[in-house]
């Protein structure tokens, strides 16, 4: 913690994170960051106000009388009081059930009253909230991209990369100054490279070496060819139809440099001439249509050119020659200086040009130049522009490091200005399907800006090889190629960045990435589905908002109503693109605390999925457990080996600091990875990669005892202490007398439970392996906590097991015993691994909540009855067994049947499973140790049960008691 502290800025972590997005359901209401103006405002202060003046004059009486109540409450209103002021306020027309969520979500800590100060920092919340969540998230799906070198390029730059789509697959052709053509496929690795042919009157030693620079380069889309203009003021065509790039046609003899280049021709209508404009350094502009162009480009070779080697060289004073091929047009002087892009409108016929010149920087002419031009001017001109035909938009960038957006009829002045870059603009980028632009500039910066607000969503550093301090690195005259829909098939949008002689592939959202909001799709489900396969890593049910929370591995939250299985709050990108690894309720059921896999730990209001706090990360590496106390101190652990906790009472700072008052350094020789706690008991349990238990005592925030056992046989470790995969307290036994030095810890480790005694004698009151497969581990526990009657574990195998542990751990278990408690019910409840079980009441019934890693979670009866996967199509209703989703749990129980179909002891979902063998139960001698080992264990990344192959320290025993007053020693 000092370390990270010490070394860099903790809160990096989420600056760096992908914003989230929250989706609420619309059947909650109009939230009150609408229905409130700012006459509304006026008027609640004004009450408040009123409010603590009366408190105070009821303090102010005779004798120093005063109304404690009062005092304790200036400028507070209960609910009562809070509706009265609202339907004064608002109108007697809002509904008690509006005004009572109002009213809940500013009472965050549930003390029953709300204050002026609360309500101005939740509405200040969610208007900041709304209008982030107005700007949509940048089109980028990268957070590092495919970096390329272009190693035929001899340290020249890529001057342009175009994209060649047959014959399929995908495949780029890149230019390079030099002349040198090399072809990559779709993921940027070198297919095949071949060199410009040079004038043969230079030619040397029988070869034709090209001796140039190439200015730009164009593909011919229905002629499969690639058009690349020379400074030699010559046009190159390269035939690409084959897995065989030559050169094929070498136009040549212009009467200035070709600079610009473009290509046109009609998809819908193929018999139309496709159109080949050029433009030049004296600002002309050339237009070339073929007139046959499923014959060739140019009239048939005579003999004598046909034993010529290729490319076939046509001097363009000879164009005339070609006549019944080539219609050729020039139209000079367009611009003052040379052109450096060339677009077509078809729809218009308007060929749009630019340059750097301040007089003509940016051109639109009629070919029929019969209409009157548009022209902009700006001062130093433009050097990149794109237009969309579709949005009426052009988007301008030059030396003075500003995009500018103009409307298509308006050449006075922009629509927009956009600042941030700091140095000259070489290319930009409309990419119509999310509404945004790409803007690169000289200094390798991308930035990706939002055509409707303005705003810059996202600024990308591309981290080029050849990039060097101080120094501006060299480019093509053409950096970007943007692939945008329609596409082939099994093709992405993405973006290429070429600098110098590297390459860069971005990829791209095909959607509009929104912010989040209040969002509805014809009523049925709103926001955007979670993509199917999206494994889940954790999930808890709240009792008081009776809903279910799950956590997705790709860092998505849902809130489920429990009572029908329809969702009521998405949040996207909770922790940025990191997994959800943890999460918990706090003390009033009305917040939720969720922890990452980069060490972030954030709590959320549950009731509209407002981010109310972000929690100071420990280190950058996983959080495993967090739990939060009566008075709302959180506690966490993970793979930083120590227990951080922190204080959101108050609940006013966004940022939380850590505060690191534990005992906890160097107790855990290994990452933490799972955390409980007892407050009947005032402890809580931590537990580690290597094995290791370690009970903690609140009051002391020190640790008491250390637990260890070793493996036992059927475990799917084969010797050395395997990692502690989950604990629980069985909450009903700690809280009474007669049981409480029982068996009350369980703990899961390589599939085998353990049952513990803390208080009094610390010995093992019980041990089995309960997966149903060999070499399975349990990864949730959970039990029944107002009785602990039953236990329920859910295992890798995707099995859920509910155990009759009501007289199970009751007594000492025997080292030769080693019994299991009766099997109630078994059933494979999920294809993939169960993380986590939950189980709870409604309605007085029991019901077990589970979650996977195969993405589903699933709501099943006490008896295996399945009532349905959550984000299901049809809803249920959790009072009648009729609309219980039992279909699939007849599917599950004949795909258990199948996989079980040899093994003698089958088990049905209501089936009682008799007890396993002694021999298949039995394990090993029990010990509890202290681990005093000086040699740290070796830390596992992946829990892989093959891997656990650690040696077990030994150590002596010690006996540590608890008596009804506390704990005592007698060492």
């Amino acid at each position: 913690m000092d370390t990270l502290r010490n070394n860099k800025n903790p809160w990096a972590l989420y600056e760096s994170e992908v914003p989230h997005s929250r989706f609420c359901d619309p059947a909650c209401g109009v939230s009150p960051a609408e229905k409130l103006s700012s006459e509304h405002m006026h008027l609640l202060r004004n009450a408040f106000t009123s409010a603590k003046a009366c408190a105070q004059t009821q303090g102010d009486r005779p004798n120093g009388q005063r109304n404690n109540r009062a005092a304790s409450t200036e400028g507070a209103m209960k609910l009562e009081e809070f509706r009265d002021v609202l339907r004064s306020v608002i109108g007697p027309d809002i509904e008690d059930t509006w005004v009572e969520r109002f009213f809940n979500e500013v009472d965050i800590s549930c003390t029953g009253q709300v204050r002026w100060q609360q309500l101005c920092s939740y509405l200040l919340l969610e208007y900041t909230e709304r209008e982030r969540a107005s700007i949509p998230t940048a089109s980028l799906l990268d957070t590092q991209p495919q970096i390329r070198h272009c190693s035929h390029n001899k340290r020249g730059p890529t001057v342009r990369v175009v994209a060649v789509s047959h014959p399929p697959p995908l495949r780029y052709v890149s230019v390079g100054k030099g002349g040198q053509i090399t072809v990559w496929n779709s993921s940027l690795h070198i297919l095949k490279t071949v060199m410009l042919a040079g004038d043969p009157t230079e030619e040397v030693a029988h070869t034709r070496r090209f001796r140039g620079w190439t200015t730009d380069a164009v593909y011919m889309g229905n002629l499969h060819k690639v058009a690349i203009a020379t400074d030699c003021r010559d046009l190159h065509f390269v035939n690409v139809s084959t897995t065989s790039v030559f050169e094929d046609i070498h136009l040549f003899g212009f009467r200035s440099v070709l600079t610009a280049l473009c290509y046109w021709h009609d998809v819908q209508c193929s018999e139309r001439p496709p159109l080949l404009l050029l433009g030049d350094e004296k600002g002309g502009v050339h237009l070339m249509w073929f007139l046959d162009h499923t014959k060739g480009l140019f009239k048939n070779p005579s003999k004598k050119d046909k034993d010529l080697p290729p490319p076939r060289r046509i001097f363009f004073p000879d164009l005339g020659d070609h006549s019944s091929m080539v219609s050729y047009r020039h139209i000079p002087n367009v611009h003052q200086e040379p052109i450096n892009r060339v677009m077509f409108e078809p729809s218009t016929n308007v060929i749009m040009t630019s340059s750097e010149s301040d007089a003509t920087s940016v051109v639109f002419i009629n070919t029929t130049l019969k209409q009157e031009p548009y022209i902009w001017k700006i001062k130093e001109g433009v050097k990149c522009f794109d237009y969309s035909a579709s949005l009426q938009l052009m988007v301008t960038g030059g030396r003075d490091q500003v995009v500018r957006l103009w409307t298509r009829y308006v050449t006075t002045r922009p629509v927009a200005t956009l600042l941030g870059h700091r140095t000259t603009i070489l290319d930009v980028a409309i990419y119509h399907p999310v509404g945004q632009i790409f803007s690169y500039s000289r200094d390798a910066e991308l930035r990706i800006w939002d055509i409707s607000t303005h705003h810059c969503l996202k600024t990308v550093h591309l981290q080029f090889p050849c990039l060097q301090h101080g120094r501006i690195p060299e480019h093509g005259n053409f950096p970007f190629l943007l692939l945008s829909p329609p596409l082939p098939v099994d093709t992405q949008p993405h973006l290429v960045v070429g600098c110098k002689d590297y390459l860069a592939l971005l990829n791209l959202a095909e959607t509009r990435r929104g912010g989040g909001g209040w969002l509805t799709d014809e009523g049925n489900e709103f926001g955007p589905k979670i993509q199917s396969g999206s494994a889940l890593s954790c999930a808890l049910y709240n009792p008081t908002l009776r809903q279910v929370v799950t956590g997705h591995a790709n860092s998505s939250l849902s809130l489920w109503d429990v009572e029908t299985g329809r969702r009521r709050l998405l949040i996207l990108n909770a922790h940025g693109e990191d997994e959800l690894t943890c999460m918990t309720l706090d003390s009033s059921h009305r917040r939720l605390i969720t922890g990452a896999r980069n060490g972030t730990i954030k709590v959320w209001n549950l009731l509209n999925g407002l981010n109310l706090h972000k929690l100071e990360p420990v280190t950058n590496s996983d959080v495993t457990g967090v739990t939060c106390l009566h008075d709302n101190q959180l506690l966490a652990v993970g793979w930083s080996q120590r227990i951080a906790q922190y204080d959101i009472t108050a609940g006013k700072d966004l940022y939380v600091r850590a505060h690191m008052s534990w005992k906890s350094s160097g107790v855990h020789k290994s990452d933490i990875l799972a955390l409980c706690q007892c407050s009947a008991l005032g402890v809580i349990a931590t537990a580690s990669h290597d094995g290791e238990v370690v009970i903690w005592r609140l009051e002391t925030q020190g640790p008491l005892l250390h637990l260890r056992t070793e493996t036992m046989a059927g475990s799917c470790a084969s010797r050395g202490a395997p990692p502690v995969d989950g604990l629980l307290f069985l909450q009903h036994r700690a809280g009474n007398r007669k049981l409480r030095n029982r068996g009350v810890l369980v703990s899961s480790q390589a599939g085998c439970l353990s049952f513990w005694s803390v208080t009094g004698q610390t010995h093992t009151y019980g041990q089995f392996y309960a997966p149903e497969q060999p070499s399975e581990r349990v990864l949730s526990l959970s039990s029944d906590q107002p009785t602990n009657k039953v236990l329920v574990s859910g295992d890798t195998a995707g099995w859920l097991q509910i155990w009759d542990i009501s007289q199970y751990a009751l007594d000492v278990q025997q080292e030769s015993a080693h019994e299991r408690p009766p099997l109630l019910h078994c059933w494979r409840a999920h294809t993939g691994g169960i993380v986590s079980v939950e189980a709870f009441e409604v309605a007085d019934r029991l019901f077990v909540l589970t979650a996977s890693s195969d993405g589903s979670a699933g709501l099943w009866t006490e008896d295996g009855d399945h009532v349905g996967m959550f984000g299901q199509e049809v809803t249920w209703n959790i009072m009648k067994l009729a609309t219980y989703h039992r279909e699939t749990q007849s599917n599950l129980r004949e795909d258990t049947h199948e996989d079980q179909s040899t093994e003698s002891d089958k088990v049905g979902p209501k089936e009682i499973r008799g007890q396993a063998s002694q021999e298949e139960c039995c394990c090993k001698a029990l010990s509890i140790k202290l681990a005093e080992d000086d040699h740290e264990q070796p830390q596992q990344p992946m829990y892989v049960c093959d891997d656990f192959y650690q040696t077990v320290p030994s150590g002596h025993e010690r006996i540590c008691l608890f008596d009804d007053t506390g704990y005592t020693d007698p060492c």
